[in-house]
């Protein structure tokens, strides 16, 4: 049974070319199709016009004026796009693939749609280390074999996330349309569906200290907070048949940890990773919202 893989891409070239990379490393011949806000970066230009030679590039035209630009406009055009496939994953061009995806895997996913008609989403991610030490936690579910987010003062992750798996047919038939942002699909995921399930084996992940880039005038701040957090590079290397045989094989007890499991290629990064160029430094996140307050208040 085929994937299909929905890639949401803007100015970001190298990362784009390392994520489908992946994604031709872990799946035999990918159905593939990169959904790109309109770049206008050279470099990522010419790497749309590479990819487009082996796989499928849209270009919707829209414009939101968002900061998070066209990304869930763009989702639903991925959803519309692909209304009859029977299986789709969401990435972007900062995540990656990072073990082989088998026929099993795909099985087990189809079965746990099948035998959970409430179920909407699928999270393909490890859990983040970040995300345990602020006090969210996870249980596992046996019945499911999948983990779940239990309820936080945060409005989002718990029943939706960016980076999903899904079927088509079940998101039209329950009346879903992606929102303008991740608290608000959040809150309609809860409406239609149960919880969304964190894989007990999943095989992707966001790469780790992205610099900042979309909507994004670099404040002194934030190129402060970048130098301090070495923002940067930092693919994943893919897990060998034997890491792949322990995430499997592991305790339901230890979670699939992205510190734990991963390593980025040949580079030691602090721990927990991060995600946020302001992750640690609230001063310094402070000073970033000043200048963002004086840079609108001095030029209109």
């Amino acid at each position: 049974m085929t994937v299909c893989i929905c890639i949401f891409s803007f100015n970001r070239g190298p990362y784009l070319k390392n994520c489908i990379r992946s994604v031709e490393h872990c799946m035999p011949e990918p159905k593939i199709a990169v959904f790109d806000d309109n770049s206008d970066d050279p470099d990522t230009l010419k790497a749309l016009r590479e990819i487009e030679k082996k796989h499928t590039v849209i270009q919707p035209g829209h414009n939101s004026g968002h900061h998070l630009g066209g990304l869930y406009a763009n989702m639903q055009s991925a959803l519309d796009y692909c209304r009859k496939e029977e299986l789709i994953c969401f990435l972007q061009d900062d995540t990656q693939m990072v073990r082989p995806v088998t026929a099993e895997d795909i099985d087990n996913i189809h079965s746990l749609f099948d035998r959970n008609p409430q179920l909407g989403f699928l999270h393909p991610c490890f859990i983040k280390g970040i995300n345990l030490s602020q006090g969210t936690t996870y249980c596992y579910d046996k019945s499911f074999n999948l983990y779940f987010r239990e309820p936080t003062q945060r409005s989002a992750g718990r029943y939706f996330s960016a980076l999903l798996i899904t079927r088509p047919a079940s998101l039209l038939k329950a009346g879903w349309r992606f929102a303008s942002s991740e608290p608000a699909n959040n809150r309609f995921a809860e409406k239609l569906f149960i919880p969304m399930g964190y894989l007990f084996a999943p095989f992707a992940m966001w790469l780790p200290e992205v610099p900042a880039y979309r909507g994004k005038k670099k404040t002194f701040a934030l190129r402060l907070a970048e130098k301090k957090r070495r923002c940067g590079f930092y693919p994943f290397q893919i897990l060998t048949p034997e890491a792949v045989d322990k995430l499997k094989s592991r305790d339901p007890s230890i979670l699939p940890l992205a510190e734990t499991f991963l390593s980025c290629d040949g580079r030691e990064l602090p721990k927990p990773w991060a995600y946020s160029p302001f992750a640690g430094s609230p001063f310094i996140k402070r000073l970033n919202k000043l200048e963002v307050r004086l840079r609108r208040l001095f030029i209109r």
